[in-house]
């Protein structure tokens, strides 16, 4: 499986803006289409329509959407390997930024992973993707490791960063 190279574009909650009802489910098959078109818009390097397909397939794969209005706001996977896991792919449609839907669901990809007694939760971001950055900060995780020109269009450096999952409060 091909790890995202990047962990999204995910928002900052503006505390003066009010947000609509959200709510955070499982992806269904019938939401691909909106997902990809929201990782084109986020992603220099998007995943395709088939990865996302594959992954809803994969047991130790759980992908999520953040749904408001009627409406796939932001997504998010995660997949699992024995006791860890890795935080694939975030990304909030640019319409919806800024009103707490990546918290929301980063916050949900970490039920998940307590859920399956996962030790430790990784995620790749450019380093500087500096919102990404803040919201993982924010959620307890913490630089880990530097990939020097890790992402193409343009290079630029990976922050491999981890959050212990259990030992942290949220």
């Amino acid at each position: 499986m091909r790890s995202k190279p990047e962990a999204g574009q995910p928002d900052l909650p503006d505390e003066s803006e009010a947000p609509d009802a959200v709510s955070i489910r499982t992806m269904r098959a019938s939401d691909v289409s909106e997902v990809v078109y929201i990782e084109n818009r986020s992603f220099r390097v998007p995943w395709s329509e088939r990865t996302f397909k594959s992954l809803l397939r994969q047991p130790h794969a759980a992908l999520f959407v953040a749904e408001t209005a009627g409406q796939i706001a932001g997504y998010a996977a995660v997949w699992f390997v024995a006791d860890e896991a890795e935080l694939g792919d975030l990304a909030v449609h640019p319409d919806f930024r800024r009103r707490g839907i990546g918290s929301l669901l980063l916050g949900r990809a970490l039920e998940e992973a307590e859920g399956r007694a996962t030790r430790i939760l990784y995620l790749e971001v450019r380093a500087g993707n500096k919102d990404a950055r803040r919201l993982y900060e924010r959620s307890g995780f913490e630089v880990v490791t530097v990939r020097r020109g890790y992402y193409s269009h343009p290079v630029e450096d990976a922050l491999v960063m981890r959050r212990l999952i259990g030992t942290q409060s949220r």
